[in-house]
């Protein structure tokens, strides 16, 4: 994807504002805006692997999408200081110390190089940036109601925050506790893959940012031929690396955001096996027309009965 950074702000906007009629003035607010031509889907790559857990997303994401800040509460887990996932973070360092108790009289623990990730009877630090997932199919579109949340044409899981009405069911719906309603305006907010900085081809502001390039950004194609190489590569060096959220499962959609791990999902907070409520709706849609089947012929006998 073209970077443009340096030359964007030489470019000349190419809107023609026209006087408008009053009966332009009068249907326009009711006309569909034409809808954008589809673009190779997009998304995040993180390894978690080189991730030092600097915060410069956090920092960039807020600053960039002018999101108010967390407070100044002392979490007391480890370095982490926003806790989690939220409508004021759409971006989340999260800090997980693995570390062995020391035995009197052993000797110490040996220092881990750089390229190999210690094996998990060493004392270790798991650090992943964590963000919205991106799916496939997206539980949380599927529960919106009123359309607010919608797939643009990146391929990218956007909320509208002008028709989001606050009624939580994407809350409920996402099976990873990325969305929740702001305090500020009771609406439904999450990470928007920086849509604005996509549509002028401009990367990411968390990604922009990483001095690692452990969050890595691009179409999602390149991303996952990158992330395999980079498995590949790890387990030749012995280093028991896979990745999350790349292929869809049983239960759930591919992921455009998707992560190179080296524990167990549940260390990093993930669901293993994360399940799409969608599922569920068949055998719920069933057993709610056996219901209605069975009340009405319940109060038909009972019409019948009592008229004779």
């Amino acid at each position: 994807m073209a970077v443009r950074e340096l030359e964007l702000g030489s470019v000349p906007s190419q809107r023609e504002v026209k006087p408008r009629r009053f009966w332009s003035r009068l249907f326009e607010p009711f006309r569909r805006g034409r809808q954008p031509k589809p673009q190779p889907p997009t998304g995040f790559y993180t390894d978690t692997t080189v991730c030092i857990g600097c915060k410069a997303c956090e920092v960039a994401c807020k600053q960039w999408n002018q999101l108010p800040a967390d407070g100044f509460e002392f979490t007391g887990n480890s370095y982490d200081n926003t806790g989690k996932l939220s409508a004021e973070s759409w971006r989340h360092v999260k800090f997980i110390e693995q570390f062995t108790r020391e035995i009197e009289g052993s000797p110490p623990a040996p220092r881990i190089s750089l390229d190999v990730v210690s094996p998990p009877d060493w004392s270790r630090w798991l650090m992943m940036s964590d963000v919205c997932k991106h799916c496939a199919a997206a539980p949380c579109q599927q529960a919106c109601p009123t359309g607010a949340i919608i797939t643009n044409e990146f391929a990218n899981v956007y909320i509208q925050p002008d028709i989001c009405n606050g009624c939580a069911y994407c809350i409920a719906a996402c099976p990873f506790g990325v969305i929740t309603r702001s305090h500020f305006d009771g609406h439904a907010h999450k990470c928007t893959l920086c849509y604005d900085r996509q549509k002028d081809g401009l990367v990411p502001a968390c990604a922009k940012a990483c001095p690692t390039a452990s969050i890595q950004f691009g179409t999602v194609e390149e991303l996952r031929t990158r992330a395999r190489q980079r498995v590949e590569k790890l387990q030749a060096s012995g280093v028991q690396a896979y990745l999350y959220g790349d292929t869809p499962t049983e239960t759930y959609s591919e992921m455009n955001s998707f992560y190179l791990l080296v524990d167990k999902p549940e260390v990093y907070g993930l669901p293993e096996s994360p399940f799409n409520p969608w599922l569920h709706l068949r055998g719920d849609y069933l057993r709610t027309a056996i219901a209605a089947l069975a009340g009405l012929a319940l109060f038909t006998i009972a019409i019948v009965f009592k008229g004779g």
